[in-house]
Formats: C-alpha cells, structure tokens, sequence
C-alpha cells in the first residue's frame, strides 16, 4: 500500500520534480500548484501533507496548515512547510507544521523528511 502524498508548491518546474522524485520513492502524489487538494484532504486522505509557504491564492501556506491543525479532524495529518525563507523554522513552529524543507532542497534530505513523517 502505497503512502499519499498531498504537494502544494507555488513553482510548476519544483512542483514536477517533487512529485517525480516521491514517485519514484514508491509515493502515491497528488500534486497541485494551489490548495484543492488541501479542500479535499478527507478524501484524500493523505499520509503527509507538504505547502509551499508562497502558493497562490488567498492564504499562505502557513495559514493553510495552521487550519490543518487546528482542525480535530486533520490535526493528526503531519504537515510540511517549505519556503525560501531565512525565518522557516520559526515559520514552521509557528503554524505547528511538524517538520519543514528550506528551498533550493537537498533531494536526499526532502526524501528522508517526507519518509520521516509519513
């Protein structure tokens, strides 16, 4: 049984590797460039959840997860921040994501962080 990943990153060109590289990780990817995925999470059902903090749209991507948390319903769903941000841990403690990969990534070290929390 393969484990579900939810991608939302702001950039289509990282969007296509994160999803090919967790692919090839024996991930099963739902990849979107806005926050559907996110709207649909109960029927996703996901065993990770990884928002970019610049998405397009109404909220942040810190906003998005802070809402995932909050909720006691998706509480439960790990939650990854990724951002170009400088401020990402504190960014990330902040909306109690429950881990975070600073971009440009390492491949290896987004793997292992996606693996580590699913």
């Amino acid at each position: 049984m393969k484990k579900k990943v939810v991608l939302v990153q702001d950039n289509k060109e990282i969007l296509e590797i994160m999803d090919q590289v967790l692919e090839e990780e024996g991930f099963d990817v739902t990849a979107s460039l806005t926050t559907d995925p996110v709207e649909r999470i109960d029927e996703i059902d996901p065993d990770v959840v990884i928002v970019d903090d610049h998405i397009k749209g109404k909220k942040k991507g810190s906003e998005v997860i802070k809402e995932l948390k909050s909720d006691p319903e998706t509480e439960d769903v790990p939650a990854v921040l990724t951002s170009t941000s400088n401020k990402l841990p504190e960014q990330a403690k902040e909306c109690k994501a429950d881990d975070y990969i600073e971009k440009p990534f390492d491949i290896d070290h987004m793997i292992n962080v996606v693996k580590k929390n699913s």
